[in-house]
C-alpha cells in the first residue's frame, strides 16, 4: 500500500479542474491492461501516474507480480508536478487532452513508458515532432478497447510506448471474454453523473 501526503480534491470542483477536460476520464478494463504486462521486465516498479488503487493496470500489474506505485489528481498528485521517489516503468491511459504535454513530460523523464492512446494520434503532426530524434514503439490490437460503459467505441487504441518493446510495431490479439469494467470508477467523484449525461 502506498502512502502519500496529499488533499484529496472536494468532488465538486474536480471535474472542472481534471486537466480541463471532464471527459477525458476514460476506464481502461482488465483486457486492455493484460497485453503490455508481459513486456514488463520483472521485477520492476511500475507507475501508474492516472490511477486509484482500484485501477486495472494497478490491479492487474499487482496480479503479476510487480511493485505498483499510483497516483492521481483527484488525490493532488498532478502527472506535471508529481513523481514516486522510485519508479523504473510507466504504464497508464492518459488523459486525451492533454496527449502531448503528457508524452512530452515522459521522453524527458528519460524511463521506458507505455501509454494507451487512441490510433486517431497518428493522424497529427505531435507523435513527429516529439519522436523525431528517438523511437516510438506500438503495440497494436485486432479488437477495439472499450472504455467504460454506454456506446461503442468507434475507434482503435495502441500503446505508444518507449524503451520497452523489442521492435518498433506489435501484433497483439485481445481476449474480451470477461468484459468487466474498470472497479476504478467508484473511485472518481461526479464521473458517473458526468457520463450518463454526455452519452
Amino acid at each position: 500500500m502506498n502512502h502519500y501526503n496529499h488533499v484529496p480534491m472536494e468532488p465538486s470542483n474536480y471535474l472542472k479542474k481534471l486537466y480541463g477536460n471532464p471527459t477525458d476520464e476514460k476506464y481502461t478494463p482488465g483486457y486492455g491492461v493484460l497485453p503490455i504486462i508481459k513486456y514488463i521486465p520483472e521485477g520492476k516498479t511500475v507507475w501508474c501516474p492516472f490511477d486509484t488503487e482500484h485501477s486495472e493496470f494497478v490491479l492487474k500489474f499487482r496480479d503479476a507480480g510487480f511493485h505498483v506505485v499510483h497516483s492521481h489528481i483527484c488525490n493532488g498528485q498532478d502527472f506535471f508536478d508529481y513523481e514516486p521517489s522510485q519508479w523504473d516503468v510507466l504504464v497508464s491511459n492518459p488523459p486525451f487532452s492533454r496527449k502531448v504535454e503528457v508524452f512530452d513530460r515522459c521522453l524527458k523523464l528519460g524511463k521506458p513508458f507505455a501509454l494507451l492512446m487512441s490510433n486517431y494520434w497518428l493522424n497529427n503532426v505531435a507523435p513527429c515532432r516529439l519522436f523525431q530524434h528517438t523511437d516510438l514503439e506500438l503495440l497494436m490490437f485486432d479488437k477495439r478497447i472499450q472504455f467504460g460503459q454506454g456506446k461503442n467505441v468507434p475507434f482503435n487504441s495502441s500503446y505508444f510506448c518507449h524503451g520497452l518493446l523489442p521492435k518498433q510495431i506489435i501484433f497483439e490479439q485481445i481476449d474480451a471474454t470477461d468484459k468487466s469494467p474498470s472497479r476504478m470508477q467508484g473511485d472518481i467523484p461526479d464521473t458517473d453523473k458526468h457520463q450518463s449525461a454526455s452519452e
